[in-house]
């Protein structure tokens, strides 16, 4: 085709066709101007002529944009391009959901879909409108946001007919305004919003021939926000169809509520109600019509959701009595009292009368009375007229119609008084259900009430839709033109004007013999003239009204009746009279009553008003002016806020799913006013690209001078200028180029033929270069080859003619001498093979007959003995000839030892050698000998130095006892120093050379027992490794099991964790808001402003920990928590007690004596802690058994029991205490788990120890062996050298524990002097100041080495949380360890240990968790502290248990770690509250760390275009542009980083960094995945390239951190399969075999959802057929065993966390405090 004819050849159109509504045919012969037929070919490959009238075909788009997700974007814009376009989108890729305009198309699919769980919502939540595929959450999010970022009320405006999906719709959107407006601490208005839709859907929703569950009132829901929080809501209801009460046609049903009730009707509570089958009632049975749902679990449903509104269950019931009472109404039976019909009576006895009599609490008596009569009143006199039978029963049905009215109206007063926010709104978005256009058969006034609704409603859209057209045009700076359209302000006018249809009919009603037929004749004779109005041409009272969806035909019939809505004033009096049911007077107030209390409406008189006259009907406003006043204030309201429009299409009235009916489809357009805004939009400028957009994309069009410049939109505009010749076909705007319609379409058909011409001309050179190569080199080959094979015929030839001719002479003679002689041969070879074959043969079959038998006879005795003496023989000839084989070999070396030793020249060279090695051994000896002598003199220097070191020691100490006059122990001293000095040395050199003698001989005892067992072992290793092999793998197996049980446990642990987590929030807002509202009226005590300067601070971390009786607490003070327990051993003191007691007037030098006395006794206290550990490992069983019974018994009994507790505590504290006791028992089975799986381990490990150390031994048997027998000469001198080197090493030993011990020593000669000092300055200050209480406590005075603590009192807690977390900042101590607070915690937690106080360490504990929390509060947001508290909760947590009782936890410790165990306090509670702390902080560095990377995942992984050229494959849409992402990968890779230095900055485990990263990549393959179903646009070839070009980047990125083993490669699986899957052939089964096998992570709901999305490249793709998904479905079902799966990826879920045990490496007592901390009121012990 042409490039500049549209209607050339090969063009496609699209012609009319009755089934289909629109076909496509291709132009076979191109148009000519003034051709009357169109020559096509239909897609079935027949040809048509195709008439031609005023008008062309419509043109088909071209296949790029086919399917697009916005109907603007299509360049030519007309009915069948829209048509087609929801067909391909609807059938092939399954989308619902298709925008148009600022309209949301949604085609009801009548099936589920998964497409609206939560994680949906929460990936279109923060989107916009346009990143995403189509979807009512997109829209909802769009109104959502405005309101957010403008302030501006919205408004979803939902429509279309009946069965197109309005409700559900609706609900969806509601669904997506309550999760994304959710409050996080309070869910209950919530859910009240959300369980006002079961409950009127049960009251107005009901069943009919086009929808099971349809609405018959429309409704306009406004939800409330406040700070884009939702508030309340607010339902308005419009027209509900009474008739249906009364009346159901054939296959349909009554309001919901009644089948509920009859199917509920066994319920205990409804025995009374006499309720009975639906088939039973008049009013239920008439549409024949058997139930599709379980109405029975539907009232539970509705029951639920009056709860929730907060409806009692006595109201429920009592509404529940008038309903039922409407069911009995309706079965009451009148009869005709004569033919001619003048009176009626209702029959006596009528069970139904009187249940409904009964129920509602009225006489029968006068019921039955005013069903029959009417009163009349006059001037002066009041009359009783009898009623007809129809009359009668019209009044029985307008009473039900009436009644049930009446209920509607009060449940929907009662959900919005439920749903009434007491604190107000400032914004809201309103959701408007309400019916489509509709057009019957026979239509009544209901049809004309909801087309001129409709009317309405498309005029505001009409005004809508050029307001943002305009506002377009204008912001680009484009000429303004108007455009025309159609107005249907004649048809409103004719409607609801002056003397319109409304004013007739309402003028008609107030006439007392109106009638329909007079208000037709009032029409006809009003607006016959009128262009809208029409007389229908059949002879029956009918009006015909043009909309502008199309003429409609009303039948007047029932108008005026239906109109005045005439109520049975009598009747209705008695009702309002009821003293049996208080909600049936509060159903029928007046108008003019306010609101009566429940309880005083009982007292009403029965005596019916003056209201109840029938003279005030007169006052009664119509129905139509109701609902026309109604409308108008719905218009006022949607013109004061942002309209966003749903439209929702019927595919078919089948309710099949995906099944695309045309007609009907197309019917539904034209109705709701989709093709007007198509046609609105084709009539200006509807295609719209950004420069950037188009240079991308028409590149190939541009010339040389118009790539060169600069500027984009000169450029565009210079190209536009040659492309387009007629400039009113585009605009160039400000940011944008405007095309008219079709535009488009041919840039793309320039743009496809500039790309073929360059292929063409890229094909033809290439193919022409490469066929001349070709040629030239066939052609040199050919010529050289004809040369060399004519001369080699040649000669062949002639040497054949010279064969030829010799040939012929030899063969005449020779062939008969060969035949004769071969002849002869042949014959007597056969006849001698003949006889000797005979023989053989018979003397063969001779001797296997006498074999056979005796064989027979040999073979029962013979057989037994042979297998008796095979395995003898067979043996005897092994050994000897082993025997044999041996001598042999030892003969022969025996031969060449004798002959080597006869040669001389071998006996010198032996002894030379000799001779070297005993020179090499001497030289060795002496300098042995030099080495032992500076050893000597080192070791002298330093005892001379550690004896004038010692001297010095005792030059002190004698100056300390002539001060102190304590002359007897100092001597006692010197006198243990000097025998630890003597005797140090001896000893232990002596049992080491003790110990080196026994082991020498115990080698010697090995030696010769291994050379007997080694072949035992192997025998045993042999037999025993198939054993240990399958315990191995049965361990395995049990190993895995228990694993994975502990996974799952902890999992459950993390979640109860996460649930406390936010109970323990809800507590601290509500104790927050107590005591916000205390703060006013409450004075704190200057106790109270303590550190952290809050009143709650304070309190919360004292009402944690266990204490003693407030009483006693009182009366002895906070300070004697510092004093001892009167159960701890002292150590004896010659001074006695006073010295401990008291420090008033002592020496600084006697407490220094006194310190180096304690370390005297460090021996004795050494014995008794031995002691006392053994003591506990003996009962370490019986510990473990009463864990639980203890951690209970810790809890303080008034705790538990709940008494001192404030109000606002007790909750919290309760529902601590309860999931204390489920971690103690989750901690129990941990702990379980965690000894079976280690012992199983142990067991497989000791195994393979064995097994080793068997062939370790096996093989150093030989080695000795070998060595003995080689090296027997030399062992004496071996032994020397290696005794040499033993004593070596023990001098350098003994040397580096002199070094260590002189170290300390110092250490301590300088810890002592500093206490010296400032003891002397305490006492200076006590001289001065002179008030020094007369006993202060003190703590025990630590004996023998460092006790690694520090001193700390409970009024010191506060100081030390200010100190170490609340105000700690890692930067203010550079030095420092980021984990310094845990260390400085443990080490008050040994001192509160040492002190045998444990509930002061638990008070302690507690308050640094609830200030950790406070903190976390606080910088929740900042990953750097969250990580920071992490890290140093981890090492408390470690610190509790390397130091603890649990031996598994100490088996890496030093001697000098195991000193410093806790010795009295149970660390296990501790753990439980630092574990559960733990999991709270990793969970919340997760949740940091997301929220971070979230806004990152999708523009670094899928919209930032590191393979540069790949963006202008596919043109972009409408809303969605070629724009720069906002992140790229490196930044994403370089975020990863920072998380990864942040962590290991502050000294994190790697597995929990592991973990954290595993965490991560799940968030970000699971959201690109998402976001990839979710965006039809992202499903191309070019974006799997990108896509699997960026995640072997952060492949790439895991390599280089060393992070390949740490698990976070399996996060990224389905994200590669995904970009593998749209790299991969899709077009045969062989291909959807290999899809299949691909696809193994992906779900076959997310390989189908690719699949359909997926689209191909223009001119080089073709689509995925619906075959080829259809098989890959069935498929992967086939394959997965455990169902199709979920489509999204849910990203909100957090994996397990594992916090390994790492045991400190650092001493505690080596801990270096900085300054900065300003902890210089804690005491270093």
């Amino acid at each position: 085709m042409a490039a500049g004819q549209p209607y050339g050849q090969g063009a496609r159109v699209w012609i009319p066709d009755c089934v289909h509504v629109w076909r496509a045919a291709e132009i076979t012969k191109g148009y000519e101007e003034g051709d009357s037929v169109l020559h096509l070919r239909l897609e079935d490959g027949s040809p048509l002529l195709y008439s031609l009238g005023s008008q062309l075909p419509p043109l088909c788009n071209p296949e790029c944009l086919s399917g697009k997700d916005d109907l603007v974007a299509l360049s030519h814009l007309h009915e069948p391009a829209v048509l087609h376009s929801l067909r391909v989108r609807f059938l092939e890729a399954n989308a619902i959901y298709t925008y148009c305009g600022i309209v949301l198309v949604a085609i009801n699919p009548y099936k589920m879909l998964p497409i609206y769980e939560e994680e949906v919502i929460y990936a279109y939540s923060g989107q916009e409108m346009g990143d995403m595929d189509p979807h009512i959450f997109a829209l909802a999010e769009e109104a959502y946001r405005q309101m957010a970022r403008f302030g501006r009320n919205q408004s979803l405006i939902i429509s279309g007919e009946s069965g197109a999906g309005k409700t559900a719709s609706a609900k969806y959107a509601m669904r997506y305004f309550t999760t994304v407006g959710g409050d996080l601490g309070d869910s209950s208005m919530e859910e009240k919003v959300l369980a006002s839709s079961p409950l009127m859907e049960a009251f107005g929703n009901a069943k009919t021939t086009r929808n099971d569950n349809s609405s018959r009132f429309g409704k306009y829901i406004e939800i409330g926000f406040s700070h884009a929080r939702v508030m309340g809501a607010t339902i308005k209801t419009y027209l509900l169809e009474k008739s249906r009460v009364t009346f159901q046609a054939k296959a349909e049903r009554n309001y919901h509520i009644f089948y509920q009730l009859c199917a509920s009707a066994a319920l205990p509570e409804l025995q009374g109600l006499h309720l009975r089958g639906a088939e039973t009632f008049h009013y239920t049975q008439q549409g024949q019509c058997c139930a599709g749902t379980d109405d029975a679990s539907d009232l539970d449903s509705t029951r639920h959701a009056f709860s929730l509104l907060g409806v009692p269950e006595a109201d429920q019931l009592e509404l529940f009595a008038v309903l039922t009472a409407i069911l009995h109404l309706g079965n009451v039976t009148i009869r005709g009292r004569d033919r001619h019909g003048d009176g009626c009576f209702v029959e006596s006895n009528s069970e139904a009368l009187g249940l409904f009599c009964a129920l509602l609490g009225i006489e029968e008596v006068q019921v039955t009375r005013w069903l029959c009569h009417r009163k009349l009143v006059t001037a002066g006199e009041t009359y009783m007229k009898p009623l007809s039978r129809q009359q009668a029963l019209d009044c029985r049905d307008a009473l039900a119609k009436h009644m049930y009215g009446q209920v509607f109206r009060w449940m929907t007063s009662r959900v919005n008084r439920a749903l009434r926010s007491p604190e107000g709104q400032h914004t809201s978005i309103g959701i408007l259900d309400i019916y489509g256009f509709e057009m019957f058969d026979l239509n009544s006034f209901e049809q004309f009430c909801i087309n001129y609704a409709n009317e309405k409603l498309q005029q505001l859209f009409n005004l809508h839709v050029f307001k943002l057209e305009q506002e377009e045009y204008m912001a680009e700076e484009i000429p303004w033109v108007f455009i025309d359209f159609y107005d249907n302000q004649p048809c409103i006018e004719l409607i609801e004007g002056r003397l319109g249809i409304l004013d007739l009919l309402n003028e008609e009603c107030k006439m007392p013999q109106g009638s329909d037929g007079s208000w037709a004749q009032k029409l006809y004779q009003t607006h016959l003239g009128s262009s809208h109005f029409q007389k229908p041409k059949r002879p029956m009272d009918a009006f015909v009204v043009c909309h502008f969806a199309g003429k409609v035909e009303y039948q007047c019939d029932g108008f005026v009746e239906k109109n005045r809505d005439t109520i049975p004033e009598e009747l209705v009096g008695l009702l309002r009279a009821s003293k049996q049911s208080v909600l049936l007077t509060e159903l029928f107030l007046e108008d003019g009553d306010g609101p009566a209390s429940r309880r005083s409406s009982g007292t009403r008189s029965s005596r019916p008003s003056r209201r109840s006259m029938p003279g005030t009907q007169k006052s009664k406003k119509s129905i139509s002016s109701q609902f026309k006043s109604s409308l108008k204030r719905l218009m006022e309201t949607l013109g004061s806020t942002t309209p966003h429009y749903v439209r929702c299409i019927k595919p078919n009235d089948s309710k099949l799913p995906f099944v695309f009916d045309s007609r009907r489809a197309v019917e539904q357009l034209r109705a709701c006013g989709v093709l007007e805004t198509i046609r609105i939009s084709a009539a200006g400028y509807p295609s719209r690209w950004t420069y950037q957009e188009f240079f991308e994309r028409y590149r190939a069009l541009l010339s040389r001078e118009e790539l060169a410049g600069n500027d984009a939109k000169q450029s565009c505009s210079l190209a536009l200028e040659r492309l387009l010749q007629d400039p009113s076909m585009y605009r160039c705007g400000k940011s944008k180029v405007f095309f008219r319609a079709g535009q488009v379409a041919f840039l793309e058909e320039l743009r496809c033929c500039r790309l073929r011409a360059a292929c063409t001309l890229l094909q033809s050179n290439l193919r022409g270069w490469l066929a001349r190569r070709r040629f030239g080199r066939i052609r040199a080959a050919a010529v050289c080859l004809q040369r060399y094979s004519r001369g080699m015929l040649a000669r062949r030839f002639t040497a054949e003619l010279r064969r030829s001719r010799a040939a012929v002479v030899l063969q005449k003679n020779v062939r008969m001498v060969l035949a004769r002689r071969c002849y002869l041969r042949v014959r007597r070879a056969a006849l001698t093979i003949q006889a000797f074959s005979r023989g053989m043969f018979a003397r063969r079959l001779y001797q296997q007959m006498v074999q056979h038998q005796k064989a027979v006879v040999l073979q029962a005795a013979v057989r037994g003995w042979l297998v008796r003496q095979h395995y003898t023989r067979l043996r005897s000839a092994v050994l000897y000839l082993q025997c044999c084989y041996r001598r042999v070999r030892a003969r022969r070396e025996l031969q060449r030892l004798r002959a080597e030793a006869r040669s001389v020249e071998h006996y010198k060279q032996l002894h030379k050698g000799m001779e070297i090695k005993v020179m090499q051994l001497q030289r060795r000896l002496d300098e042995q000998a030099q080495e032992k002598q500076r050893l000597a003199e080192q070791l002298s220097a330093l005892n001379a130095a550690h004896a004038e070191e010692v001297q010095q020691l005792r030059e002190e100490m004698r100056w300390l006892r002539e001060d102190a006059a304590h002359d007897a122990q100092v001597q006692r001293l010197q006198e243990r120093l000097a025998e630890l000095e003597r005797h140090s040395a001896e000893s232990r050199l002596e049992r080491e050379v003790e110990e080196l003698r026994q082991r020498l001989a115990e080698v010697e005892a090995v030696k010769l027992h291994l050379g007997k067992e080694r072949d035992a072992l192997i025998q045993r290793t042999l037999e025993q490794s198939q054993d240990l092999e399958e315990q191995h793998q049965r361990a395995a197996r049990e190993s895995q099991g228990l694993q994975q049980e502990l996974e799952e446990e902890r999992a459950r642990y993390q979640s109860l964790v996460q649930e406390y987590a936010r109970l323990e929030q809800g507590y601290e807002n509500l104790r927050d808001e107590v005591a916000f509202h205390r703060q006013s009226t409450l004075r704190r005590s200057p106790s109270s402003e303590s550190f952290l300067g809050s009143e709650s601070s304070y309190v919360s971390s004292m009402s944690t920990a266990p204490s003693r009786d407030g009483s006693d607490l009182q009366a002895e003070g906070m300070e004697e928590r510092w004093q001892p327990p009167p159960e701890v051993p002292q150590p004896p003191h010659p001074m006695g007690d006073p010295v401990l007691n008291s420090t008033v007037g002592q020496d600084p030098f006697e407490k220094a004596y006194l310190l180096l006395l304690g370390q005297l006794n460090a021996v004795t206290e050494e014995l008794a802690r031995t002691r006392e550990e053994l003591r506990r490992s003996k009962a370490s069983a019986e510990h473990e058994e009463k864990k639980p019974l203890d951690f209970l018994k810790r809890r303080n009994i008034a705790e538990m029991l709940g008494l001192g507790r404030s109000p606002e505590k007790a909750a919290g504290e309760d529902l601590k205490q309860a999931y204390d006791a489920v971690q103690v028992a989750n901690k129990l089975l941990v702990s379980q788990l965690q000894e079976e799986k280690q012992h199983h381990e142990e067991e497989v490990e000791g195994l393979h120890l064995d097994i080793r150390s068997l062939k370790q031994l096996s093989q150093q048997q030989a080695a000795l062996i070998q060595d003995l027998q080689r090296h027997q000469g030399q062992e004496g001198l071996q032994h020397h050298v290696v005794r040499l080197k033993e004593e070596n090493w023990e001098l350098s030993q003994k040397l580096e524990k002199q070094e260590r011990t002189t170290l300390k020593l110092q250490k301590q000669l300088r810890a002592y002097t500093k206490q010296i000092q400032e003891f002397t300055a305490m006492k200076k200050e006590a001289t001065t100041s002179g008030q020094e209480p007369a006993a202060s406590p003190v703590v025990p005075s630590p004996s023998g080495p460092p006790q690694a603590m520090l001193a700390w009192r409970l009024e010191d807690e506060g100081r030390i949380i200010k100190a170490i977390i609340t105000d700690y900042r890692p930067q203010s101590s550079p030095g420092a360890m980021p984990d310094l607070p845990a260390y400085v915690l443990f080490l008050c937690i040994r001192h509160a240990d040492h002190c045998h106080d444990e509930p002061r360490a638990h008070s302690l504990l507690d308050a640094a968790i609830n200030a950790i929390k406070r903190v976390m509060k606080k910088h929740s947001d900042d990953f750097g502290v969250v990580a920071l508290w992490l890290a140093n909760t981890c090492r408390l947590l470690n610190c509790l248990r390397q130091y603890g009782r649990d031996e598994s936890c100490q088996q890496g410790n030093t001697a000098q770690q195991n000193e410093h165990r806790l010795r009295n306090l149970d660390p296990q509670g501790l753990c439980h509250s630092l574990g559960a702390l733990a999991v709270q902080l990793y969970q919340q560095l997760v949740r940091t760390a997301e929220k971070r990377l979230k806004p990152m995942i999708v523009a670094a992984m899928l919209e930032s275009e590191t393979i540069q050229g790949l963006s202008s494959s596919c043109p972009p849409t409408l809303r969605r542009s070629l724009t720069t992402p906002a992140h790229t990968l490196p930044e994403l890779l370089q975020q990863l980083g920072s998380f990864q230095q942040t962590l290991e900055l502050y000294g994190l485990s790697p597995a929990v960094c592991h973990q954290l990263l595993r965490q991560l990549l799940f968030l970000t393959s699971g959201t690109t995945l998402n976001y990839l179903l979710l965006r039809k646009d992202a499903c191309s070839w070019s974006r799997g390239i990108q896509l699997r070009y960026n995640v072997s980047q952060v492949e790439q990125w895991l390599r280089a951190q060393g992070l390949q083993q740490s698990g976070a490669r399996e996060m990224l699986e389905p994200l590669v399969q995904a970009a593998q899957l749209l790299q991969v052939k899709k077009a045969t089964e062989e291909d959807a075999a290999a899809i299949c096998s691909l696809c193994t992570v992906l779900t076959p709901q997310q390989v189908v959802k690719i699949l359909r999305a997926y689209t191909p490249t223009a001119g080089l793709e073709e689509r995925v057929s619906p075959a080829l998904i259809s098989s890959v479905e069935k498929r992967l079902q086939e394959q997965q065993e455990k169902g199709p799966g979920q489509l999204l990826v849910d990203t909100s879920h957090v994996f397990p966390v594992h916090l390994p045990f790492i045991p400190s490496p650092l001493h505690l007592d080596q801990l270096c405090i900085p300054d900065s901390l300003d902890l210089s009121f804690l005491m270093r012990l």
